[in-house]
């Protein structure tokens, strides 16, 4: 894409969980529209290979984003290497198939952290470079889960996305005078280790004949929201949480 047609040219973005399936699709739509990106990811060895791979405006930085102390230095260190950011992607996240009375509290507490803490944190960090600007775009990644209490999830999972659509609203209400926009993304069932390798061959094709359309949804499907958010032509849109689900849910 030529740069006189690359709506997001000069932006910088950070995704986190930028180097798994759905992190990854996100920065490349990124890269494509004209951001730099920070790709923050746990796995530093894959997070390194694939930035190579996208070449010079994918940047990898690997921190612990359910540790505040790491947080901040992560968050640092990118904006003295790449500047302040203007849309964060929150996407990194665990899935747990664990019900209430098989969740213990390791795994509520490992789960949240991965999955509502960090984007608090990240928020908490970026929020102010984008208020002081007067723009900002904040993308989460909540879930199905979130609204039907978890068809195949576990507890610690559907809660912790249902606290990131909270979060979503939450921002959203705080930051719209701002110019900054909070919106998230509620997939279901994407294309991902989360489906091919955590739930089995019996429960994958129930699920594909309980989603109308038939099929999972692609990354690259997951992406093409995350691009539209991002978009300057989203700016009258905050607060919302968009359905990819092919019409297993419909509200």
């Amino acid at each position: 894409m030529p740069d006189s047609v690359k709506p997001l040219k000069g932006k910088i973005a950070l995704v986190t969980g930028a180097a798994g399936t759905m992190g990854l699709a996100a920065t490349k739509v990124l890269l494509e529209d004209g951001c730099r990106v920070a790709m923050v990811d746990f796995n530093h060895e894959r997070n390194l290979a694939l930035a190579a791979e996208l070449g010079p405006d994918a940047l990898p930085f690997s921190f612990d984003i359910s540790d505040v102390d790491a947080v901040r230095e992560g968050h640092a260190v990118i904006v003295a290497t790449m500047g302040a950011v203007d849309i964060l992607v929150n996407n990194a996240g665990i899935l747990s198939n664990n019900k209430l009375e098989a969740t213990d509290t390791n795994e509520w507490r490992r789960v949240m952290g991965a999955n509502l803490d960090g984007a608090f944190y990240l928020s908490q960090r970026v929020v102010p470079g984008m208020k002081a600007q007067r723009y900002g775009r904040i993308i989460n990644t909540s879930s199905l889960a979130a609204k039907t209490g978890g068809l195949t999830a576990g507890t610690a999972y559907s809660v912790s996305k249902g606290a990131m659509s909270a979060l979503t609203f939450s921002l959203a209400r705080e930051l719209a005078g701002f110019g900054v926009t909070a919106n998230a993304i509620a997939p279901a069932y994407v294309k991902t280790p989360m489906i091919t390798e955590q739930l089995n061959e019996e429960q994958r094709q129930k699920l594909l004949r309980d989603i109308p359309v038939g099929r999972f949804c692609e990354p690259e499907e997951f992406a093409h929201v995350v691009r539209f958010l991002a978009s300057p032509l989203a700016g009258f849109i905050t607060g919302e949480i968009i359905d990819v689900n092919g019409g297993l849910l419909m509200d």
